[in-house]
């Protein structure tokens, strides 16, 4: 039983800790090959430039839209004023069949650039992209939300990276913010998980897109089945099955305003971690050592991680057989104190209360990890659907 609790442990500590380790030590060497690369035979620029305008390929976003009256207006203003030539820019949205003044808002733009498809049954997301997608004849075609908003670079520095025949797609930087003062609340999981992008996209292991923000060559994109939850990483893993490079570029800036509270965050985590599991048993061929450092990063980043909670559980079952060794009541002594740790976390978050940094840490970790287990459940247990689940914002 021993080796029980302590392996349920230390698959817990390699995918938060040890991972990242050996993936920024594997960057770093790979980082070192190209610097001396460039500096002995002059091979791999450190830069990506700009690329001139009359150079630049035309380009097409795509927004699913569903209940979006509160932001849709500045999403589709956001967008049309973007630093990018005005005849190579094309935006298409679709309102599946929203209940509120979403489809009225986008019928009164006028500006010959916006191309609204203004559908009256509601379908899923994922229809709604596989049907946009089929309309694009760009090259480039760039992904993201209703209430996202780009910087007004952020679609030309997503396109440059496509003068690279072998880049596949591009997943640009998130930061959330405050929807009452606008200020940066990202979180130090959420900077944890961006430098994890940034070094796996060095060493060709990034996994899959952020939603709000990136761009794919259209002739990879493969429609997809209409329950997909996860659809941008699916759409990204498709474009690296076919061998293309996944780059991620910090630069290329979206913000989003971050969900008001635990609770509401929480149902996006739920069915985020139901898609993982759609995702995870639905798509074998990454598991294939074909993928090389792809699939290092899968099982240490994705795989790993997917199965804490199971993990979490396990040590915790597992140690109250061993409660006969002082060793080992410590352990279950430290558990419990770590879970009403986050109880009372959370407690005092439903309260308005302001968390200090660590006890943040423990009920973020918690909390997601519960989310997880209960979109595992689901994953069993119903019948997966593609519809809408709105955050409130």
């Amino acid at each position: 039983m021993e080796w029980v609790f302590w392996g349920s442990i230390a698959v817990i500590l390699y995918s938060y800790f040890i991972y990242p380790l050996l993936l920024m030590a594997a960057s770093a060497l790979v980082q070192l090959w190209r610097d001396n690369s460039y500096i002995w035979r002059g091979e791999n620029q450190r830069s990506v430039p700009y690329t001139a305008d009359d150079s630049l390929p035309a380009v097409t976003v795509v927004i699913a839209a569903y209940n979006e009256q509160s932001c849709i207006a500045q999403r589709v203003e956001n967008i049309l004023s973007q630093d990018y030539p005005a005849d190579k820019l094309t935006l298409l949205v679709g309102s599946d069949g929203s209940k509120d003044r979403t489809a009225d808002i986008l019928a009164d733009i006028k500006d010959p650039r916006l191309k609204a498809h203004l559908f009256t049954e509601n379908r899923g997301k994922v229809s709604v992209l596989n049907e946009l997608l089929s309309l694009v004849e760009t090259e480039i075609t760039v992904l993201t939300d209703a209430n996202t908003a780009f910087k007004p670079d952020t679609i030309r520095r997503l396109v440059r990276h496509f003068s690279d025949p072998k880049v596949g797609a591009v997943c640009g930087e998130l930061q959330l913010v405050d929807a009452e003062t606008g200020n940066n609340r990202d979180g130090v999981y959420w900077r944890y998980e961006r430098l994890l992008k940034f070094h796996e996209s060095r060493i060709n292991a990034l996994l899959g897109a952020n939603g709000a923000n990136y761009a794919i060559r259209q002739a990879l994109y493969e429609p997809l089945p209409a329950n997909t939850i996860v659809d941008d990483y699916k759409i990204a893993m498709n474009i690296a099955r076919h061998g293309y490079v996944l780059k991620y570029d910090p630069e290329a800036i979206a913000t989003e305003e971050s969900a008001p509270t635990i609770k509401d965050e929480m149902g996006r985590r739920i069915r985020i971690g139901l898609g993982n599991y759609q995702a995870c048993f639905s798509m074998p061929w990454l598991f294939s050592p074909k993928n090389g450092t792809r699939l290092f990063s899968y099982i240490s980043h994705k795989v790993m991680r997917w199965f804490v909670p199971h993990m979490m559980l396990v040590a915790a079952v597992s140690n109250v057989f061993l409660l006969d060794k002082p060793t080992y009541v410590l352990m279950f002594v430290l558990q419990v104190l770590f879970y009403l740790l986050a109880f009372y976390g959370y407690q005092k978050h439903k309260a308005g209360k302001l968390l200090s940094m660590p006890l943040a840490l423990v009920v973020f970790f918690v909390s997601m990890n519960y989310a997880l287990a209960v979109g595992f459940k689901r994953y069993f247990s119903t019948n997966i659907q593609g519809n809408w689940q709105r955050t409130e914002r």
